[in-house]
């Protein structure tokens, strides 16, 4: 259960932080009205907060976040900008993924085999 509870904390801080990007892009790139730089800066202040909750070293969390985010960027690809991840994009996910659960349990599951 702890490691759902951690990777729906991960994905709300990846949302909040590519949503505070992307709404600066919208209006630099594309065109978009200014006033949009409202609310990236409150998604950008949800993100620093939500990474502030995990109760473990920040090092660690920043480290294990970043791979929650690649697959959180990779599904924004998909699902906003419209293009389709290809099998080596998940595939990377998929190794990221593990990346994360071993930085932020793997040492508690050594400590637990080791007795």
């Amino acid at each position: 259960m702890e490691i759902l509870k951690t990777f729906g904390l991960y994905i709300l801080t990846a949302l909040a932080e590519i949503l505070g990007c992307y709404l600066p892009y919208l209006w630099l790139k594309q065109g978009k009205p200014a006033w949009l730089l409202i609310p990236a800066i409150l998604s950008l202040g949800i993100f620093v907060w939500l990474l502030s909750l995990h109760p473990q070293a920040t090092g660690r969390v920043y480290a294990a976040y970043g791979g929650v985010y690649i697959g959180m960027a990779l599904m924004w690809l998909w699902l906003v900008d419209g293009v389709k991840p290809v099998m080596t994009d998940w595939l990377g996910v998929v190794v990221c993924l593990l990346g994360v659960v071993i930085i932020m349990y793997g040492r508690e599951a050594i400590a637990k085999l080791s007795g």
